[in-house]
This record gives C-alpha cells, sequence and structure tokens, in this order.
C-alpha cells in the first residue's frame, strides 16, 4: 500500500513537471504527422495504379493524352514520395528553435516546384483537352508530339527556374520552419514583390487557361447533349459526363490550390501567419489534390477501368497462379486478353486519326 502511494505520487509529480502547453504541442504534432502519412500513402498507391494502366495503351486514348496524364501522375506523386517524406525528416531531425539552415531552404525549394509542376501539368492537359474537342481535324498538326513534349518540358523546367532564388540561404526571400504545419516555408514577407510574382506567374495563368478550356468544352458538350436529346435513344441513354468529369476537376482544384495561394498572399501582404489548424490545412491541402486526380482524370474512366482488371489479372495470373485459379481468372484471361488486343487496336486507330480521349464528351459513345 505505501509503495503504491509513492508509485501515484512520483507519476504525479512527473505529469505536473511536463509543460502543459508543450504536451499539447506534441500531441497536435503526432496528429499532424498521421494525417500527413496518410494522405502520402493515399496518393503513392493511387499513382501507382495509374502508371501500371497507362504507361501501355488505354483504348479511346491517344498517345499524347497519355503523355500529359502521366506527367501529371509523375507530379502527383512527388507529393507522396518526396516532399511528405523530405518535410517529415526535417521536423524530425530539426530543433524548433534553430534558425533557418540551407537544408530548409533546399526542402522548400522542393516544395514549392513540385506544387507548381502539378498546376502547370492541370494546365497543359486542359490546353490539350481543348484542342482535341475544338480543333478535332487540326489536332495532329496542332499538337504535334514534339509539341507535346515541350509543352511537358516547360511544366518541369520552368517552374525550378522560377523557384531557384529559393534554394539560396543567403537569397533574396528568407525560409523558416513552420511548427504549425512541419513544412519549410517561405518568409513571403521578406520579398513581397517576388512573393507576389510566383503567384501571378504561377496560379493566374493555371488558372485562367484551366477555367477557359474547361468552361468552353463544358459548355460544347451540354449544346451537343441538348441536340441529342431530339433522338429518343440519346434522351435516355445519354449521361452528362461532362458535368460528371470537368466539374469536379476545376471543384477540386480550386478547393485545394485557393486556401493556399490566400494564405500566401495575406503571408506576403501582413507579414501575418494564419492559426495553427488553418495554416496546417491550407499547406497541405494541395497535396491531397495528388490523391482526387486520380479519381477523377482515371477511376472515372470505363476504359481505364477495364484495363485496371485487366492488369490485375494478368499480375495474379504471374505472381500467384492459385489464387487466381480461385478467383476465376483464368477461365477469363482469354476473353480479357482479346478485350486488351481490341482497345489496342482502337487506340492505334485513335493515335492515327489524332483524336484525344476527351472527344467522348462530344461523341455518342
Amino acid at each position: 500500500m505505501h509503495s503504491t502511494l509513492n508509485f501515484s505520487t512520483s507519476a504525479d509529480s512527473t505529469l505536473s513537471g511536463v509543460d502543459p502547453q508543450r504536451l499539447q504541442e506534441l500531441t497536435h504534432r503526432s496528429v499532424k504527422v498521421s494525417i500527413i502519412i496518410v494522405l502520402g500513402v493515399m496518393i503513392t498507391l493511387g499513382n501507382i495504379a495509374v502508371l501500371l494502366v497507362i504507361t501501355s495503351s488505354v483504348a479511346g486514348w491517344s498517345r499524347n493524352s497519355r503523355y500529359f496524364l502521366l506527367s501529371l501522375t509523375a507530379a502527383d506523386s512527388a507529393f507522396g514520395l518526396l516532399v511528405m517524406p523530405l518535410n517529415l525528416w526535417v521536423s524530425l531531425l530539426k530543433d524548433y528553435t534553430e534558425g533557418p539552415d540551407a537544408l530548409c531552404h533546399v526542402v522548400a525549394f522542393c516544395n514549392a516546384t513540385v506544387y507548381s509542376t502539378c498546376m502547370y501539368s492541370l494546365a497543359t492537359i486542359s490546353l490539350e483537352r481543348y484542342v482535341a474537342v475544338f480543333y478535332p481535324l487540326q489536332y495532329s498538326s496542332l499538337m504535334t508530339r514534339k509539341r507535346t513534349l515541350l509543352l511537358i518540358a516547360f511544366a518541369w523546367c520552368f517552374p525550378p527556374f522560377l523557384l531557384s532564388p529559393i534554394s539560396f540561404p543567403d537569397g533574396i526571400i528568407e525560409v523558416h520552419f513552420s511548427t504549425a504545419s512541419l513544412v519549410c516555408n517561405p518568409s513571403y514577407s521578406t520579398n513581397v514583390g517576388y512573393s507576389l510574382s510566383l503567384i501571378c506567374f504561377i496560379f493566374f495563368p493555371c488558372s485562367i487557361i484551366m477555367t477557359y478550356a474547361n468552361l468552353r468544352v463544358w459548355c460544347a458538350a451540354k449544346r451537343q447533349r441538348l441536340k441529342l436529346r431530339k433522338y429518343d435513344c440519346a434522351h435516355r441513354r445519354r449521361h452528362n459526363v461532362a458535368s460528371r468529369v470537368l466539374v469536379p476537376v476545376m471543384a477540386a482544384y480550386y478547393t485545394c490550390w485557393t486556401p493556399c495561394m490566400a494564405a500566401m498572399i495575406y503571408n506576403a501582404v501582413s507579414g501575418s501567419s494564419a492559426p495553427e489548424w488553418i495554416e496546417f490545412v491550407v499547406v497541405w491541402l494541395p497535396t491531397s489534390n495528388g490523391f482526387l486526380n486520380c479519381i477523377f482524370y482515371f477511376w472515372i474512366n470505363r476504359s481505364f477501368r477495364r484495363k485496371f482488371r485487366l492488369v490485375l489479372q494478368r499480375l495474379a495470373l504471374a505472381f500467384c497462379p492459385k489464387l487466381a485459379d480461385t478467383l476465376g481468372c483464368r477461365g477469363t484471361s482469354k476473353t480479357h486478353f482479346v478485350s486488351g488486343i481490341l482497345d489496342d487496336n482502337n487506340s492505334v486507330y485513335e493515335r492515327s486519326s489524332s483524336v484525344s480521349s476527351t472527344c467522348t464528351l462530344l461523341s455518342l459513345a
């Protein structure tokens, strides 16, 4: 009994010796780290599944469309494979009382580069969709393989050039480690002109291109859908594909990116940061767009889902034949193989006629 009282007294004295504010910070930090890890795993697994499918031909998708989508998938994968591990590593190694260092500048540069590349990749996809829908006959001459690769190269090379000052410790802008967001962030108020120029060169152009292109495509698809309502079969069977694809894409884009840009402008103009959890949400919210892109650009597509099931069956037959027999994959493998051949032939035909997958928004299929 005496020993029990001594143990409880010592435990109470230990807990009372801990700073309540420090205990709260540790609790918040563990919750934030858990959220970041879960989000990173979701983004990585989703984009790995996408890569397994679009590295080969998919029915209804042109070669240029696959190039742009591969670029977007690579940028989204960088969220889970580069941005999150780097910032978690810095948050574990760096003492919060330390000032900015070269490592934090490099991490902040990587963060900003991946974020910007993702926005440029989304803009190039919207541009390709616009050309495919409104200029189908001139598509092969306007969107050549060389121009496609140049657009992708611009989306990946221009952001590092524009953001290179962030990587230098004694550069034109300071960088700090934020305990609220667990991210190495530029102090935008230390160079207001440069900070606002980043928004003008990255967020606004990409937003204008995406909004204009997708709005035009949506309006064209709506007009075509109204014309098809004259036919009874079209009135009954036609689904609003444009609204099902384009509206979620734009809603997710502005929901994920606008708060981050608003917080950036607020910090640059006022020199103050948002409250702790608001800053955490707005900084990490754009990374969730990397997972939502997997849904809106890929999983919602019927040809992608069919090809994904075919890839899974092939992997099951290769690595676990007994499991494949149990699930009945072997019996249907021939059917899916023939379907895959037909899909590949359709893709070849589509590439030869230079018609993008997004043209299905205006077609009867």
